[in-house]
């Protein structure tokens, strides 16, 4: 059946893709607004907020608002994340008019109690807690900040306990009204769902928000680069290297996916073969295109013993160069075929399918088939992966290394690899 994208009068847009022979649906009702749109001063709030508004909602509870759900043997959950928030329902076939009215009432009606809000404070004071003791949690929080430096995608989603502690009933009221707008509202479901229920649930539930616009884009992030390292006494020392490439919008989106792929995507990869095979370096270690609207970096993380780092830290810069000089046949198709077996198997899942129908709107206005999506993967040659290669190369990494003393020197150590071998 074909996915249909509709827009309400107010632009708040609508994705419905029914999912022929499901008994459960998907609901996502995603706002394409999140910590990225934050100023210093907000730093947290978006998931501060998101917390909130489960605190009571519409005239119920916290429990109730579970409770409604689960009791129909549905679930409902929520992330916030740099360029969005979504709120997510899943149910079985029927289920769609509850969740898209618990999910408006979380949007739209939040009780936002000054009783609830000093609790939740509390709460994700434990979560910022909770994060900076997990060291493979940690090392992220170093890495964004080495990364984008100042930009709000340098600080991370949770923010600090200062920025946190600040936020007032009042001022959350306000930045509701601006994440949560109508211009970059999208309402997605997939699985057992019809067009038309889902076109009368949308416009009772959402038809009727003010068509506002609401808080700024961010200005364009650019790629710091530079080092950033803590001492811990640690097991394992864990490292990640990051260089400047390209956001989802731009030519060379694809080309970067089929390069992180092919560098530290699987079992097969150069990275887990040399480092993990070969050497016995790391038991951990993988590639990743850390991907925004208009900017974005390819990742590496290993998990190494503190002796180990400095090689393997020498390993991944290594291996990458090789990389940006050469990509074999096989390897180009294997990446092709594993690239677009993770897209086909997430459109088998309805909650990721929906996630991914309102992902493609906020970005392109549009909505893309999985056969194009296809296509454009197989389009990449191996001068776009190495074009591609070549930009990674032009900027200056930037390094977090988390761990024993020993390893701190891990960070150098890649950035001076890459400048000998590029």
């Amino acid at each position: 059946m074909t996915t249909i994208l509709r827009t309400l009068p107010n632009g708040v847009r609508v994705v419905c893709d029914p999912m022929p022979g499901l008994e459960t649906l998907a609901l996502s009702v995603v706002a394409g607004r999140g910590a990225a749109y934050e100023d210093p001063a907000r730093s947290g709030w978006s998931h501060l907020l998101e917390h909130m508004v489960f605190k009571g909602a519409g005239g119920r509870s916290a429990r109730d608002i579970v409770e409604v759900i689960e009791n129909q043997g549905g679930s409902i959950n929520a992330a916030t994340g740099y360029e969005r928030t979504s709120f997510q329902v899943r149910a079985l076939k029927g289920g769609l008019d509850l969740g898209m009215d618990v999910i408006a009432d979380l949007v739209r009606r939040p009780t936002l109690d000054p009783a609830d809000l000093t609790r939740e404070k509390q709460v994700v004071a434990q979560e910022i807690a909770e994060a900076a003791d997990a060291p493979d949690d940690y090392v992220f929080d170093l890495i964004q900040r080495a990364s984008w430096g100042d930009h709000p995608v340098g600080r991370p989603i949770l923010g600090s306990d200062a920025t946190v502690e600040a936020a007032t009933v009042e001022a959350l009221s306000d930045w509701r009204g601006q994440l949560y707008a109508a211009d970059r509202l999208v309402i997605s479901a997939t699985g057992a769902v019809d067009e038309a229920e889902l076109m009368a649930a949308a416009e009772r539930a959402f038809g009727d928000l003010p068509s506002t616009l609401g808080a700024p884009a961010p200005p364009p992030a650019a790629f710091i680069g530079g080092p950033q390292a803590e001492t811990r006494k640690l097991e394992q020392a864990h490292l990640v290297f990051m260089l400047p490439a390209c956001g989802a919008r731009e030519r060379d989106y694809f080309a970067l996916r089929i390069f992180a792929e092919t560098l530290g995507g699987g079992m097969s990869s150069r990275l887990f073969q040399e480092a993990r095979e070969k050497r016995g370096l790391a038991y951990n270690i993988d590639a990743y295109a850390d991907t925004y609207a208009d900017h974005g970096a390819l990742g590496v993380y290993a998990g190494c013993a503190a002796g180990d780092a400095v090689e393997t830290a020498k390993v991944c810069a290594e291996e990458l160069v090789k990389l940006v000089e050469r990509i074999d046949d096989a390897e180009l198709a294997r990446a092709k075929a594993q690239l677009k077996a993770h897209m086909f198997m997430a459109r088998e899942q309805p909650l990721s399918r929906a996630e991914q129908g309102a992902g493609q709107v906020l970005l392109f206005d549009r909505l893309y088939p999985t056969s194009e999506l296809a296509a454009e993967v197989d389009a990449v040659t191996p001068a776009d992966v190495a074009r591609l290669g070549r930009r990674l190369l032009a900027g200056q990494a930037a390094t977090a290394v988390l761990g024993a003393k020993s390893a701190l020197k891990a960070g150098e150590a890649f950035s001076k690899a890459l400048s000998s071998k590029a």
